[in-house]
Protein backbone atom coordinates (compact mmCIF):
# COMPACT_ATOMS: atom_id res chain seq x y z
CA UNK A 1 0.00 0.00 0.00
CA UNK A 2 1.36 3.39 -0.99
CA UNK A 3 -0.51 6.24 1.43
CA UNK A 4 -1.17 9.03 -1.07
CA UNK A 5 -2.98 12.41 0.29
CA UNK A 6 -6.07 13.58 0.33
CA UNK A 7 -7.32 16.85 -0.85
CA UNK A 8 -7.55 17.84 3.33
CA UNK A 9 -3.75 16.95 3.26
CA UNK A 10 -4.56 14.01 5.38
CA UNK A 11 -2.93 10.50 5.07
CA UNK A 12 -3.02 7.04 6.34
CA UNK A 13 0.01 5.72 8.27
CA UNK A 14 0.06 2.05 7.64
CA UNK A 15 -1.04 -0.21 10.24
CA UNK A 16 2.39 -1.84 11.00
CA UNK A 17 3.98 1.57 11.48
CA UNK A 18 1.71 2.42 14.13
CA UNK A 19 1.97 -0.59 15.92
CA UNK A 20 5.21 -0.06 16.09
CA UNK A 21 5.45 3.53 17.44
CA UNK A 22 2.42 3.12 19.42
CA UNK A 23 0.21 5.44 17.59
CA UNK A 24 -3.14 5.32 18.71
CA UNK A 25 -6.50 7.28 17.73
CA UNK A 26 -6.62 10.65 19.32
CA UNK A 27 -2.84 10.45 19.95
CA UNK A 28 -0.78 13.82 19.23
CA UNK A 29 1.59 14.16 16.98
CA UNK A 30 4.58 16.52 16.14
CA UNK A 31 5.76 17.26 12.53
CA UNK A 32 9.20 18.73 11.96
CA UNK A 33 11.01 19.48 8.93
CA UNK A 34 14.39 17.74 8.90
CA UNK A 35 16.62 18.44 5.58
CA UNK A 36 14.38 17.57 2.88
CA UNK A 37 11.99 15.36 5.37
CA UNK A 38 9.37 15.55 7.42
CA UNK A 39 9.29 13.75 10.16
CA UNK A 40 6.23 12.60 12.52
CA UNK A 41 6.57 11.66 16.04
CA UNK A 42 4.19 11.16 19.19
CA UNK A 43 4.14 14.47 20.71
CA UNK A 44 5.20 14.50 24.54
CA UNK A 45 1.73 14.29 26.61
CA UNK A 46 1.58 17.08 29.37
CA UNK A 47 2.06 14.06 32.22
CA UNK A 48 5.83 13.74 30.47
CA UNK A 49 6.65 16.98 30.60
CA UNK A 50 8.57 18.08 33.50
CA UNK A 51 7.47 20.68 36.05
CA UNK A 52 9.37 23.77 35.82
CA UNK A 53 8.84 24.30 39.70
CA UNK A 54 7.41 27.77 39.36
CA UNK A 55 5.46 29.09 42.19
CA UNK A 56 6.05 24.87 43.95
CA UNK A 57 7.94 26.81 47.01
CA UNK A 58 5.76 29.34 49.37
CA UNK A 59 7.34 32.09 51.25
CA UNK A 60 6.93 33.53 54.30
CA UNK A 61 7.77 36.88 53.13
CA UNK A 62 5.76 39.53 51.98
CA UNK A 63 5.09 39.59 48.43
CA UNK A 64 6.74 42.17 46.05
CA UNK A 65 4.25 44.94 44.62
CA UNK A 66 3.67 44.61 40.62
CA UNK A 67 4.82 48.49 40.42
CA UNK A 68 7.96 47.62 42.75
CA UNK A 69 11.17 49.50 41.40
CA UNK A 70 14.43 47.69 41.61
CA UNK A 71 16.30 50.47 41.08
CA UNK A 72 15.44 52.05 44.15
CA UNK A 73 17.43 49.22 46.12
CA UNK A 74 20.92 50.49 44.59
CA UNK A 75 23.04 52.67 46.83
CA UNK A 76 22.58 56.49 47.10
CA UNK A 77 25.95 58.04 47.59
Amino acid sequence: MQPTLTTKGQVTIPRAMRQHFGLQPGVAVQFAIEGDHIALRPAPSLRDAPASGFALIRSRRKSVPADFDVASLAEQP
